[in-house]
């Protein structure tokens, strides 16, 4: 899996490479005459673009292509390992530009995130029929391969958007905000930039417990920490004694707003479910056990006794009749 925030680094002292207003020219293919070779790399998006390369170097076609740690050689052939070289990948990223406008790019760095069991050969046959067909194929969904990317970047998209709405941080006693999730896709690249941005004063952690590794934001710029335990971790919860000791208040306020301001007669689960699917809500501090039982706000003032009674006209008392 990646661990870039983006899919391609710039090199520190060379400028971000803008994408050109259109498609640029584009230059002939060459063909994979060769016999097709299994190819393995190390498991990172800048490693594939890498074998994709060396697929066009050595003119032959894959049959496989596999991270290292799920190869699977076969009896008289082993996978051809290729090594992630950066400057090459770059190489590879810009020059897809020459077949493919930015956004349909884009959409090939979803796919890898999306961990699908097949997505190194879905990514190579996109990208090698963009290149032979001499024009945008990003609308050609007669294409099987064109329509299976299409439909994952839509995934990827209503993933990054929930993870971005539906996380919830703790704060623990050294002043740093926590948070695990569990999402179904690798979203930590594409949700960076929205965390950074929007809780840019204070220091944050979000960390991917299925996949161990996580975000951490030091107050000036966001890096991809890993842990070194490999033990797995059941719960999204983090221990108590570590938490702010006002953490449990916020929640319970939390918790006390939400049960006030919900309105029990306009309840629609299924319309509830649709919005805020069941898988998310582990991270809501409104969907857990109440530690305190809902006690209705009583702010109404009570009608005393030969009071005037609302909506009954003056409240100037009346004359008595003789």
């Amino acid at each position: 899996m990646s661990r870039s925030l983006q899919p391609i680094r710039p090199r520190k002292g060379v400028p971000a490479t803008k994408a050109p207003a259109s498609v640029a020219p584009r230059r002939a293919v060459v063909q994979l005459t060769n016999p097709p070779l299994d190819y393995a790399y190390d498991g990172s998006f800048e490693g594939l673009l890498t074998v994709l390369f060396n697929i066009y170097d050595r003119k032959a076609a894959p049959n496989s292509i596999q991270p290292l740690g799920a190869v699977q050689g076969g009896l008289f052939a082993q996978p051809v390992q290729i090594d992630t070289h950066e400057a090459t990948a770059a190489r590879v990223w810009e020059g897809l530009l020459r077949h493919m406008d930015q956004e349909a790019r884009t959409r090939l760095f979803h796919t890898f995130l999306s961990e699908q069991p097949d997505r190194e050969l879905l990514i190579f046959r996109y990208a090698d029929l963009a290149m032979r067909a001499g024009r945008d194929i990003s609308d050609n969904y007669a294409d099987d391969n064109v329509r299976r990317i299409a439909g994952i970047a839509q995934q990827m998209y209503r993933e990054k958007h929930r993870m971005e709405a539906f996380v919830r941080f703790e704060k623990t006693s050294d002043g740093l905000f926590h948070a695990t999730i569990d999402p179904d896709f690798d979203v930590l690249p594409l949700i960076a930039p929205h965390f950074t941005k929007r809780y840019a004063d204070q220091r944050w952690l979000i960390f991917d417990r299925r996949r161990r590794y996580g975000l951490y934001y030091d107050l000036t710029r966001t890096d991809v920490v890993q842990f070194e335990t490999t033990t797995p971790q059941r719960t999204t919860d983090i221990s108590a004694t570590v938490l702010d000791e006002r953490e449990p208040l916020f929640k319970l306020l939390w918790q006390s707003y939400f049960d006030h301001v919900n309105i029990p007669e306009r309840k629609n689960m299924k319309l509830h479910r649709r919005h805020i699917p069941l898988r998310y809500w582990r991270y809501l501090s409104e969907k857990q056990p109440r530690e305190q039982r809902f006690e209705p706000i009583k702010n109404k003032r009570p009608v005393q006794p030969g009071g005037p009674v609302l909506g009954s006209g003056s409240s100037a008392p009346q004359e008595e009749k003789g």
